[in-house]
Parts: C-alpha cells; structure tokens; sequence
C-alpha cells in the first residue's frame, strides 16, 4: 500500500516535486535492481514516497535531506527504520556532503534518487567523478535532459557535454517517460528515469579528470563554431592540427561530431605536451 504522509508546501527554490503514485517508486527500484541488504543513497526524499519502496524492498537507506520540513515528516514516518538502523537521515545540502563520512565504500552502495531538474548535472558530477563511486546510479531527471544524457552518435544523434561527461565514467540507459501528472505539483515537462551502470575511472586511467573536463568546456565553448576554433583560444592551431591528424579528427569537425574516445586520446595527447 502506498503510504500517505503529511505533506507542506513545496518551495521553488529546492525544486520540489514530490511523487504521488506508487508506480513510479516501483520503477525506480526496479531500474536500480534493488535487493535485500543493498546499501542505497536516496537525495532529497522529501516525504518519503521513494523511501518507502526501498525500505520495503530491504535496502539499508541513507538518505540526505535538506528541508528541515521534510526531516520532521520523516523522522516521524520512519521511526521505527531509524531505530533500527535499517534508515539513516542526514539534515545537509547534498552539494556539501562528504560521502565518506557516512561510511560509504567505492563500488558498494547505489544511489537511486528523484532529484531537482537544477541540480542534474552537478549531482551527476557529484557522484560519477567523486573519490566514491556507486555501483549504480538511477535519477529521475527532466525528460530532456534525459535525452541528452543518454543519446549520442552510437544512436544516430549527437553527443553533448552532459552525455559525455557521463560516459567517461558508465554507461547511461534512458529507463522510462514518466508523466508530469505523477508529481505534485505537477512540473511544466515530463521526466525520465536515467540509469547509469558499469561505473568506474578506468576510460581516464592515463588522462587527468581535471584536463580531461576542462577539454569538454573548451571544446564545447561556443556549440556554432568548430572544435579547431574553439580550442584554439587555449593551444596553438599547428599543434591542435598535428593532435587532431594522430587521432583522427576532421579539422573541421564540431565538438559533437567527435565520441568519447577520441576526446580521451585528444586530452592524453595535451597531457603529454604539458
């Protein structure tokens, strides 16, 4: 039975949309293949509809809340989850949280969460680029920004920084359309479950993060110009010209044009420079 808690009103600025049918909580899960003893990372559960489904399910939820509001509906809610360890509550902003202080080890727990459309990219950041990786991570995300996340040459279409920002670190799927009638209140767009699985630093064991993202925004820097263009602002054009004919980029090719790998060997060709 879906559980119905004491509800407050939403507030714009956190993004709220809290979900209102049990069949999204269920996709969710499923999506993230959640299992007895799983250790799972829930952000901003807010009345806990999501929560409840995983704990039904068995997992050893942590979650991290940062409406003081929503903290007290779930303290009341799952008081009986919290005292027995099998839910942890954490009052912080997950922008400013250190996953190992809450006793998270690399490549063991999942992160499965409904997250605010504003904070999508920086909480994919968060959590693939972090010194901590989740096993999987599944977020309910605007529809679009699912799309973009998940679509890229290998589909026929065009990659992005969202897509490849991702990719160096897993493999994304876009799981499910969810309506915009599942949420209240209801959001202005439809959403999109994003799973993303087999996650780890391997595609950057001989390149730099950090050279490798700062190359994304370069070359990503104005989406109208070439990519020769746009990094041309940061390296000569003579040595771009040589990178770009050792791994096999057309120099007049857009940063949108070009897939994951190729980047990697761009950013190693840089490094070595450097």
């Amino acid at each position: 039975m879906f559980m119905v808690v004491k509800k407050f009103q939403t507030k714009k600025s956190l993004g709220q949309h809290f979900l209102n049918n049990p069949v999204v909580p269920r996709w969710l899960c499923d999506a993230g293949e959640i299992k007895i003893k799983d250790v799972v990372l829930e952000i901003g559960p807010g009345t806990g509809a999501l929560t409840q489904e995983l704990l039904s399910r068995g997992a050893k939820v942590i979650a991290v809340e940062a409406d003081p509001r929503a903290v007290t509906v779930l303290e009341e809610e799952f008081a009986s989850e919290l005292s027995t360890g099998q839910f942890r509550l954490h009052h912080t902003d997950v922008r400013r949280f250190d996953p190992t202080t809450l006793g998270l080890e690399d490549h063991r727990f999942k992160v499965v969460a409904n997250i605010p459309y504003y904070l999508t990219g920086q909480l994919f950041r968060i959590f693939l680029a972090g010194d901590i990786q989740p096993l999987s991570l599944v977020f309910l995300v605007q529809k679009e920004v699912g799309k973009r996340a998940t679509d890229g040459r290998e589909k026929g279409g065009k990659e992005s920084l969202l897509s490849l920002s991702i990719k160096v670190f897993g493999d994304p799927t876009y799981v499910k359309t969810v309506g915009k009638g599942h949420f209240s209140p209801a959001p202005k767009v439809d959403s999109a479950i994003v799973k993303v699985s087999n996650i780890s630093r391997d595609k950057l064991n001989n390149l730099s993060p950090e050279l490798f993202f700062e190359l994304l925004h370069h070359g990503f820097g104005s989406k109208r110009k070439q990519l020769l263009g746009n990094l041309s602002k940061y390296h000569s054009r003579e040595s771009l010209l040589e990178y770009f004919a050792e791994v096999g980029i057309d120099s007049t090719a857009r940063a949108e044009d070009i897939p994951l790998e190729t980047w990697v060997k761009l950013g190693e060709c840089l490094q070595k420079k450097k």
